[in-house]
């Protein structure tokens, strides 16, 4: 395999994130729209498309980048020797600058301002809880799937966060970077910002949890991950 720049898996890493959130946001507005009031209508809608996404950009930048587009992803990967530790605050910063750059453009897609902090509550120990369920979850489907049957990630990641979309009572986040760029969107996928903090320390945790034990319960695990989502190239050109 070709190796990849760092500035590319960067530039992916952003790319990858903003089109995620601007998925996220966007069809949720437009859902909400069309719906007629209907929230459940509304809700498959923006898990379908926000699924249809997944699977589409996890193809297109997973062999730049590994296509993380989530915080926890990235440093699970680190933690497991996926990737040099001093990859992981240009990835973070990809991250977080996409998913407010993809926010923003969804707002303005639909003649919203670019930002403006959302007033959606979610909070409580449910939700608290959801958020945890559902980024172990997330985590137990990349980890149980990237070893063995790593050409079905794109699709085994889209398929648990469009079902997580309605087994969990947060609609599944399990993102810090997608959790900060929703709360500045005032509009169906949005959240709180009050709320924020107890969603990305859940997911963290969620995250931890679920990759401590992924090494214990799949023995035959590498000490050493050569990727977590699809394959790429972990020493690229600098």
């Amino acid at each position: 395999m070709s190796k990849v720049s760092h500035t590319r898996e960067l530039v992916s890493e952003f790319l990858g994130t903003a089109f995620l959130l601007a998925a996220v946001v966007g069809s949720g507005v437009m859902a909400e729209r069309l719906s007629g009031g209907n929230t459940g209508l509304a809700l498959l809608a923006n898990a379908i498309a926000t699924g249809g996404a997944l699977v589409a950009l996890i193809l297109t930048f997973g062999p730049l980048s590994g296509a993380h587009f989530n915080p926890v992803v990235t440093l699970s990967d680190a933690f497991l020797k996926g990737m040099p530790w001093g990859k992981v605050p240009g990835y973070l910063t990809a991250q977080v600058l996409g998913a407010f750059a993809g926010t923003g453009i969804a707002n303005l897609m639909f003649d919203l301002p670019l930002y403006f902090a959302s007033t959606h509550e979610r909070h409580g120990a449910s939700q608290f809880l959801s958020e945890f369920v559902a980024t172990f979850g997330l985590m137990a489907v990349i980890w149980g799937c990237s070893r063995r049957r790593a050409a079905l990630v794109p699709f085994a990641v889209a398929a648990y966060i469009v079902g997580a979309y309605w087994f969990t009572a947060s609609t599944s986040f399990a993102n810090p970077a997608v959790t900060l760029a929703r709360a500045a969107s005032n509009t169906f996928a949005g959240i709180r910002p009050a709320d924020a903090p107890g969603f990305i320390l859940a997911q963290l945790l969620g995250a931890a949890a679920a990759t401590l034990l992924f090494r214990w319960l799949v023995p035959s695990l590498p000490s050493v991950a050569s990727e977590v989502l699809v394959p790429h190239d972990e020493n690229p050109k600098p």
